[in-house]
Order: structure tokens, then C-alpha cells, then sequence
């Protein structure tokens, strides 16, 4: 089977580079991998993508964006690609779960970014009921309420003075007796007022029926256990990007993620060009992975004229 262009992924990246691809006349083929929609379905109530001023569910968001794509002539199709071939300009090569493979001229990668979790049955049982791995999403919901961030890097400096706006306390958990953070980083969160820290503490479990009431740690010295009342948990741990698939095949930086050049979504190998979470070690955000889609569509399509 032989196609034009070939997105991986369908979280706003995918699906906003299938819109302007197939505005174009590219008819994309979306696979739309394991995780149909990405992070943006795990997520309850968005309101910070514009214009939804009253804000919307994030799976209605995703389902709306490949509502559009496939109105302009996009199709989707949710087998798994399990294996790429990848050429320098060539023809790219992808093969399937169901055995299927599938050339195209151009392919978008899209895969978007995992965040990185404790580990906890509870942070799973209460994801979206308090748990978040997104203060930038999530932080709004707690105003004046204490809430708790675990980490000790940048990130999570980040993460707990954001949260500062909105909540009462924020308590950081770190298991070491010093932050990984940058000095000035560190020093921000150390000067304000409203964060207290608890060092050489573990997380021990997320408390609660139906929402976050309150976290347990654990004091790695002594092995007590003290009990924080809070009604948000943030894991600031990190994201890992999702280029398993690339790996090898496309430069990435020492994180994994997809390396782009020159202010483009142009990749290392010509006719393969990525977007969002994949490619953004920095914003993470659904509107910066719309806008990358929207450039990595425009990208393509030059790329299939010049050929």
C-alpha cells in the first residue's frame, strides 16, 4: 500500500497536521497508535485551549479535531505500527501490527510524551480526581486548596511555584536533603513563602474515596509516617517522550526527544518531519502541539511539491 503521507499519532499534533494536510489535497492517512488521542482523552475539563470559554472535555476536544480532519478527507485507521524503515528522502516504510505494510512519500511523527509516575495503584484509581502530572493544565482547580508536588528538578520547581498562584500551600516531596533544580530555580522555590518542603520523604500513597484528601510519606530516615491533608497531587518526575519507534533511525537529543531543525519540524532524514509532545521538551501543552501539527503539515507538503 502506497500513500502520500502518513501521520503517527492522533493527539492535537497528528490531528492538527491531518487538517491542514488534507486541506491540501494530501488525503493523510492517521494511525492512531495506542493511545488514541493521547493524554489530551485522560484529561477531564480543559481551559486554556481557546475558544472554549466555558472549557471542554478533553475527549470531546480530540473527537472534535478528528471529526474535522476526516471531514476534509483524512482517514484513520487504529492498527499499531509496530516497526519503520527510514530513508533519506526516500520512500518510508512502516509495518503494522496486523502484518500490513504500508510506503509513503512523507511521514509525520506525532507520538507525543508520557509523564513519569510513582508507580502508585492510587495515582491511577485517582487520575483526574485530584492526581496530575500537569500544573499548567491542572492548577486552577485548586484555588486556596493545599495540594503536593513530588520532585526535585527544575520541573518540579516549575510545577510548585505555577501552583503557587492558585493553592493555599504547596508541600514538595523530594527523597534526597537537596534539590536537583538550577541554584536559581531552587532559590525561588525556597523564598516562597508559600512552599514547604519535606526532605529525604518518599510518597507513600494518595489518600481517598472519590478525590485526593491527603498523601502519606514516608520519612526515608526514620521510616515514620506523616500524613499531609491536601487536596491536589502533582508528579513532577519528568516526561519521557514516545520515540522507541525512532530510535536509531532519527537524531534525538539525550532525552529522547526528536531533534528538529532550523525552526522547522524537519527531522534529521528529509520527508520525515515530527510534531508535539515528541518534539517539545519545553511547553507540553495541547496548543503548542496543534501549532507544531500545523507546521509539519505545511512542511510535508512543500517537501511533496519539491519531489
Amino acid at each position: 500500500m502506497r500513500e502520500k503521507l502518513v501521520i503517527i499519532g492522533s493527539g492535537p499534533a497528528g490531528y492538527t497536521a491531518a487538517v491542514y494536510a488534507a486541506r491540501a489535497g494530501l488525503q493523510p492517512l492517521i494511525y492512531a497508535g495506542e493511545n488514541p488521542g493521547g493524554l489530551l482523552t485522560q484529561t477531564t475539563t480543559v481551559e486554556n485551549f481557546p475558544g472554549f470559554p466555558d472549557g471542554v472535555e478533553g475527549f470531546d476536544l480530540v473527537m472534535g479535531m478528528q471529526t474535522q480532519a476526516e471531514k476534509f478527507g483524512a482517514r484513520v485507521d487504529f492498527d499499531v505500527v509496530e516497526r519503520l524503515e527510514l530513508t533519506d528522502g526516500g520512500v518510508q516504510k512502516l509495518f503494522l501490527a496486523s502484518g500490513t505494510e504500508v510506503e509513503c512519500d512523507a511521514l509525520i511523527f506525532a507520538t507525543g510524551a508520557s509523564p513519569r509516575w510513582l508507580g502508585l495503584p492510587s495515582e491511577d484509581r485517582l487520575r483526574n480526581h485530584g492526581v496530575s502530572a500537569c500544573a499548567t493544565c491542572d492548577g486552577a482547580f485548586f484555588k486556596d486548596l493545599p495540594v503536593v508536588v513530588a520532585g526535585g528538578g527544575d520541573s518540579a520547581m516549575e510545577e510548585a511555584l505555577f501552583l503557587t498562584r492558585f493553592a493555599s500551600e504547596v508541600h514538595v516531596v523530594h527523597r534526597r536533603d537537596e534539590l536537583r533544580a538550577s541554584p536559581i530555580m531552587a532559590e525561588r522555590a525556597k523564598n516562597n513563602p508559600k512552599i514547604v518542603f519535606h526532605w529525604s520523604c518518599a510518597v507513600k500513597e494518595i489518600l481517598g474515596d472519590k478525590a485526593v484528601e491527603a498523601v502519606d510519606l514516608e520519612e526515608l530516615k526514620t521510616g515514620k509516617t506523616v500524613r499531609i491533608p491536601c487536596r491536589g497531587f502533582f508528579a513532577a518526575l519528568g516526561h519521557l517522550p514516545n520515540t522507541a519507534l525512532v530510535k536509531s533511525l532519527i537524531e534525538l537529543d539525550p532525552k529522547g526527544y526528536v531533534v528538529l531543525k532550523n525552526g522547522t519540524s524537519a527531522t534529521s532524514l528529509a520527508g520525515v518531519f515530527a510534531a508535539g509532545d515528541c518534539a517539545d521538551p519545553r511547553y507540553r501543552q495541547a496548543i503548542t502541539a496543534a501549532g507544531m501539527g500545523c507546521r509539519a503539515a505545511i512542511d510535508a507538503e512543500r517537501f511533496l511539491e519539491g519531489k
